[in-house]
């Protein structure tokens, strides 16, 4: 995996969508043409100390003019978002990657059902305009507290129409996932937004029976367990016999580092995918929230993941 180019972009729009999330609209200087991306792809924003934070793309994949994303200020987050809410304007410039999807639309769906909570909806919107142009079978469904905190609501009435269904706490109207819709084979279900939410729809289509690659989750925080324990572990490099040893308290990605191996990163909480690399042996203990089921059988995240005893690397 190359890294990926990253682009002094000027936003030409900024607009509060709610009273917490601002939507931004960023172009080039002087590219006419951006990076091509896909629905349900993010992008890295470089802080001026050195962080990075992603976001979703919730503009039309079709227009090569412009990315758009949506940020909720979150007061007890890890600052990004501050940030921006306090300093991106009309007119600022901001370091922005190429985008990277890691939640796609699935090619083999025929029916896509859509749940987004709050700021979730973000790469629901740009899966709704693909499929909205394809005509193709979508609905989707938007939980929040009420219509004013539903970020972006407008443009998600404009495309979806009544394809959508809205539930809002103060009108008394929450999902129930159970009754999110009959399971065929060619139905894919795709949620984003809070744990509890995400949780609980994959919670309920795996009681229903549906298989895991047919539900596709993209989370926000990294995971989060107080009773984890790391070991350490050994790692040996399949190309070259190389065996690294990695302490408890360190990352494999560390060590992959420190060996002089180059290893894609960016915000090591295993939640952009960044880093992700191959592996052809050894049980992973995977602790991202960004692979899906199937990835994970031969992909980790060196970042956050780790193994039982020992894992051989394919990199």
């Amino acid at each position: 995996m190359s890294a990926r180019l990253v682009m002094k972009m000027q936003v030409a729009a900024a607009m509060a969508t709610t009273p917490d999330v601002l939507h931004l609209t960023l172009v080039h200087p002087r590219r006419p043409e951006l990076p091509s991306w896909t629905a349900g792809a993010h992008l890295d924003l470089r802080l001026p100390d050195g962080r990075v934070r992603q976001y979703s793309l919730c503009g039309d994949p079709a227009d090569r003019t412009r990315y758009e994303i949506a940020i909720k200020r979150e007061e007890a987050g890890r600052g990004g978002s501050t940030w921006v809410h306090g300093n991106l304007s009309v007119g600022s410039v901001a370091d922005v990657s190429a985008p990277r999807n890691n939640f796609p639309l699935a090619p083999d769906g025929r029916r896509h059902i859509l749940v987004a909570g709050g700021i979730g909806v973000t790469p629901l919107l740009a899966m709704a305009r693909t499929l909205a142009a394809e005509g193709a079978d979508f609905a989707l469904h938007v939980c929040a507290r009420s219509a004013t905190h539903a970020p972006l609501l407008a443009d998600v009435r404009a495309i979806c129409g009544d394809r959508l269904q809205g539930w809002f706490a103060d009108e008394g109207r929450r999902l129930d996932p159970t009754h999110l819709c009959d399971f065929t084979v060619d139905t894919h279900v795709y949620a984003c937004g809070p744990r509890r939410l995400t949780d609980a729809v994959q919670y309920a289509l795996d009681a229903q029976g549906w298989p895991p690659e047919q539900v596709h989750v993209e989370h926000f925080a990294p995971l989060s367990d107080e009773t984890f324990k790391p070991e350490p572990f050994e790692a040996r490099i399949a190309s070259t016999g190389t065996l690294l040893h990695v302490p408890a308290d360190r990352s494999l990605l560390d060590i992959l580092r420190e060996h002089g191996v180059s290893q894609p990163a960016s915000c090591e909480l295993g939640v952009c995918g960044a880093c992700e690399c191959g592996y052809r042996d050894g049980t992973v203990i995977h602790r991202d929230t960004v692979l899906s089921v199937g990835k994970r059988k031969n992909r980790m995240t060196p970042c956050v993941s780790r193994a039982e005893g020992s894992v051989i690397l394919d990199l």
